[in-house]
């Protein structure tokens, strides 16, 4: 199993969450957990997003690294493109 994380600071984590559930919900199988969480899911990964205090909290965990990729990519480009005007980058580091 890979698994990476990224913590992404920016106002109102639980808008850009919201936004990334509901934009993928028709290609993926995506929950809202309310009122500051959600998932994301692949058929050989997921991504969890999660809220703190400033911060977006990003888990994604795969089968393997290449299908870690695609789920880092994919939730990296969404969010970058959503956040664009606030310059919102997404980095993610590998969990041991």
């Amino acid at each position: 199993m890979a698994t990476s994380t990224a913590r992404v600071p920016v106002e109102r984590p639980e808008r850009y969450i919201k936004q990334l559930v509901a934009h993928l919900a028709h290609r993926r199988t995506t929950r809202w957990l309310p009122p500051d969480a959600g998932t994301v899911e692949w058929p050989d990964g997921n991504c969890a997003l999660a809220c703190e205090e400033g911060v977006l909290v990003l888990t994604a965990t795969a089968d393997d690294a290449e299908a870690l990729a695609r789920v880092q990519d994919v939730i990296g480009r969404h969010l970058e493109r959503f956040g664009a005007r606030n310059d919102l980058r997404v980095h993610w580091s590998p969990l041991c």
